[in-house]
């Protein structure tokens, strides 16, 4: 890969017309203003002509910016005859940016509006482009550049993005936007091709009018990765693909490595990328080799340029300070003012306000934030002005850097908070969305021992303000959710979503920015919260776990849509809904469980289907959390299943003088009986379900192994369900007449083997691997892999009972295959229901079913299941109440 250089001297003293020239037959411009594409001949040609009616005399060219060529040709005219150029977007801001500076020569359209022959402005010698800052277009505020500037970080994004000249970049981003305008800056230095358009990725015909022209690149900001993710894009889309890059914004480390790995999948790379309009765009890049491994880092300086991180007074890390960048690409300055065109360069180094440091591998890292600017959606908000403004309406109010948000809390002591009206003043004066914003209202804002605001506290996650009752903020938040008569009739909010997120897990700080995953959830309570969600939504998207309240509002059917659908769906088969898969298979294998033990029939298969299950959500909800966050969630977790599990264990043993204190504290596995013994070993279920997570959770605490898991998502559990199998077939043997010789291993006091083989964690922890794998797998053919272990291994694994090796296989192709069924939707929430219940209902059937099996069966079932479901119920309110208690 090599970038064309066709002069030897330095590209800031090549004319540009020339420079142009020198491509000649190469493509240039596709689409917009194109028509069938624009050699870099006919470029340059045009070009000169723009230059040719501009003159000799040195003027400032404000030109209104479109994603076409002849916005491109006017910029590249002014430059080429050596005026300043103002690139600005339509409408208002063009306004307010003609009125602060006067232009001489105003473009729209490609007509120029020459205003007057001359200039009056004092225009130095080196001022080339002037660009708002990132958010504050129509701000008088404007960075000064150079055409020095413009070409060398033009050249140092060429090379080290690989740039060739047979690429082809598609203009998803504003021209007039400092990342927008470098790719186009970076493929023309290059001899590259640009397609001109101003579709959104979203847009169908964008993807027709991409292959068509064989795209290999486009930028995206944080927003633009998270409509491709909500789309379901791969890359595969787009097959002549070479690398995606990343800028204008933090995009979150777990969808850095989520976008890289599915990159290397699919044969494309993620660039990473950090810059700022001061830097005329870029000063730092992650190389795409270690987009997974290193997703939070901002990676290494540009070529040409350097980073260092310089200390400040009163940090507590001495490893932390300002990060200090220096290059040919540092601005020449600010302009507030026409008499700052005057100035030549002000600024030596850029001091870029983000607190970071430099890790032993050399990588970059931001940490924070040293000004009281915060960067959200893409857009600089001054965090003061946003007080001052809240403040002249009378909302005493403290604005921090929430990283993906703006953190805003208003006092609430002297007055009720109208949310509302806050939200709508942040909207119009600062262009922020709810969905931008988390706001809190505690009776009065946290102070400092100096009496100043303590921003680090607003931020702080756990912050809610100590007088707000959270059980009230539930109460009310539970009033906004959407009864069911009313579901269809209005678009879903990302407030809704939140709300219904705040009640099922009582999480009343929920905002819009949150997801299930990051409120807490887990394989205990996303059954009803994916019923709820799928009511409300009308649709649920396979991985709707990780995706903010904002993203599935925006996953939602339009209304009409949805009454649609369910008015035919009720006409042929009474109202239906989709289930998640797992969820149905965790109500059918406990049903299956109850049933079997109460004679009401014969379907054995049911325990080993829910350990595939509870792999899968171990990869849904755990696999992926950063370490410290994963550790809390699986004992959050793990303490759910073995509190109740103890306390139901307890009680029994008050009249079962078999059960001891071994089965109460869960360690029947490990210091009980060796074969299966009633009931000493009747929990082993519920043993088998803690060793195993609490397994896979040590596991990844090891780093390597932890990030081989994250770079080989699927690879990973694929080659633990390997490892599982050592132990599945050394440990048992069969004969020819398919009888099974048990082996034992005997490591200290825990017996590998031996005669209760099929209830113990070493020998199912293939299927725990295999359900893992199965939420893995992305394509067919890892689909297919998945499917072909399940039924090879489950094979035999039941000694002379195919029926119940089936009955593992098909959860696990369902699984595998079957993201959601539609069923009727009485038959979903009964599944819900179950589903919910499960593992109380898998604890109490055992005090229930024994005294009716030999008489009455299907009463022995049911009071079993009902059981089980009050007792669920009245654990659950136990637990709300505590919370509310604590709160």
């Amino acid at each position: 890969m090599s970038v064309i250089h066709p002069s030897d001297l330095p590209l800031w003293s090549t004319p540009l017309v020339d420079r142009l020239a020198a491509f000649g037959g190469r493509t240039a411009l596709l689409g917009t203003g194109a028509k069938n594409g624009m050699t870099y001949a006919e470029l340059a040609a045009r070009v000169h002509d723009v230059a040719g009616r501009l003159g000799t005399a040195r003027r400032l060219v404000l030109i209104e910016a479109g994603n076409d060529a002849e916005t491109l040709i006017a910029h590249l005219g002014a430059l080429a005859a050596g005026c300043p150029v103002l690139l600005t977007g339509p409408g208002a801001p063009r306004d307010a940016l003609v009125a602060a500076y006067d232009p001489d020569v105003v473009v729209t359209a490609g007509d120029l509006d020459e205003r007057r022959a001359d200039t009056t402005h004092d225009l130095h010698p080196d001022l080339a482009l002037l660009l708002s800052t990132s958010g504050s277009t129509g701000s008088p505020k404007l960075v000064r550049l150079s055409r020095r500037n413009v070409i060398s970080n033009a050249r140092a994004i060429a090379d080290y993005l690989g740039i060739r000249d047979t690429d082809v970049a598609a203009t998803t981003l504003p021209v007039h936007y400092c990342y927008g305008l470098s790719v186009v800056h970076s493929h023309l230095v290059a001899g590259a091709s640009v397609l001109l358009t101003d579709r959104s990725v979203t847009d169908p015909e964008f993807w027709t009018e991409a292959r068509a022209h064989g795209v290999t690149t486009f930028p995206g900001v944080p927003h633009t990765f998270d409509l491709l993710e909500r789309s379901g894009f791969t890359g595969a889309e787009l097959p002549t693909l070479r690398y995606l890059t990343q800028a204008g914004g933090r995009l979150a480390p777990d969808a850095v490595r989520r976008h890289a790995l599915r990159g290397r999948e699919q044969g494309w790379d993620l660039v990473v990328m950090y810059g700022a309009t001061e830097a005329t765009a870029r000063m730092a890049f992650l190389p795409p080799v270690l987009a997974a491994e290193a997703p939070g880092t901002i990676g290494i300086p540009i070529p040409g340029g350097s980073l260092s991180v310089d200390p400040i007074d009163g940090l507590q890390d001495p490893d932390v300070g300002e990060l200090v960048y220096r290059g040919d690409n540092v601005m020449l300055g600010y302009a507030e003012s026409p008499a700052d065109l005057a100035l030549g360069r002000t600024v030596h180094e850029l001091r870029t306000g983000d607190l970071g440091r430099q890790r032993d591998d050399g990588l970059f890292e931001i940490v924070g934030r040293r000004s009281r600017i915060a960067k959200v959606f893409g857009l600089r908000v001054d965090l003061d002005r946003v007080e001052r403004v809240l403040a002249a309406r009378g909302v005493i109010a403290a604005a921090a850097d929430g990283g993906d948000a703006l953190v805003l809390a208003v006092a609430a002591g002297a007055a009720p908070v109208d949310a509302a009206s806050v939200l709508a003043v942040v909207r119009e004066e600062f262009g922020l969305t709810p969905s931008g914003v988390r706001l809190l209202t505690p009776a009065d804002l946290p102070r400092l021992a100096s009496g100043k605001v303590d921003y680090r506290a607003i931020t702080d996650a756990s912050f809610t303000g100590q007088p707000v009752n959270r059980a009230h903020v539930v109460a009310r938040t539970a009033q906004q959710l959407p009864d069911s008569r009313a579901k269809y009739a209005e678009p879903v909010t990302p407030d809704a979503v939140a709300a219904l997120f705040a009640v099922l897990l009582g999480r009343p700080d929920a905002t819009p920015q949150h997801s299930f995953r990051a409120l807490g959830g887990d394989s205990l309570s996303y059954v009803e919260a994916s019923l709820r969600l799928e009511e409300l939504l009308g649709t649920l998207p396979s991985d709707w776990t990780r995706k903010s309240a904002a993203e599935l509002a925006g996953h939602a059917r339009p209304a009409h849509e949805r009454r649609a659908r369910n008015s035919r769906a009720t006409r042929l088969f009474g109202r239906v809904r989709s289930v998640e898969t797992s969820v149905l298979l965790r109500a059918v294998a406990i049903v299956s469980i109850v049933g079997s033990h109460a004679n009401l029939f014969v379907l054995l298969g049911g325990a080993h289907t829910l350990f595939a299950v509870l792999g899968f959500n171990f990869a849904r909800f755990h696999a992926d959390l950063p370490r410290p966050d994963r550790t809390r969630a699986v004992l959050r977790s793990v303490s759910r299943i073995a509190l109740p599990a103890m306390v139901v264990i307890g009680a029994v043993s008050l009249y079962q003088p078999e059960l001891g204190w071994r089965q109460v504290l869960l360690l029947n596995w490990l210091l009980g009986p060796e074969h299966w013994t009633n009931p000493q070993w009747r929990y082993w279920f519920i043993e088998v379900a803690l060793l195993l997570m609490l397994a896979a959770a040590a596991l990844l605490v090891v780093p390597t192994l932890d990030r081989l898991s994250r770079r080989y998502a699927f690879g990973f559990p694929i080659a633990l369900a390997a490892l599982g199998l050592v132990p599945r077939f050394v440990l048992r043997v069969q004969d020819s007449l398919g009888d099974v010789d048990q082996r034992h291993v005997v490591l200290g006091p825990i017996d590998f083997g031996g005669g209760d083989f099929l209830h113990q964690a070493h020998t199912v922890f293939f299927v725990f691997a295999l359900g893992w794998a199965a939420a893995r797998a992305s394509n067919h053919w890892q689909r297919l892999l998945v499917s072909a272990l399940a039924l090879v291994s489950l094979w035999g694994y039941f000694e002379h009972e195919p029926a119940r090796d089936a009955y593992v296989a098909i959860g696990i192709l369902l699984l595998t295959w079957v993201p959601q069924i539609r069923v009727p939707a009485r038959m979903a929430a009964l599944a819900g229901l179950l589903a919910s219940a499960s593992m109380w209902i898998y604890l109490v059937h055992w005090e229930i079913y024994p005294h009716l099996e030999h008489r009455i069966p299907v009463l022995a079932t049911l009071l079993s299941l009902v059981a089980g479901v009050l007792a669920w119920r009245a654990w659950t309110h136990v637990e709300a109440r505590a919370r509310r208690r604590t709160s």
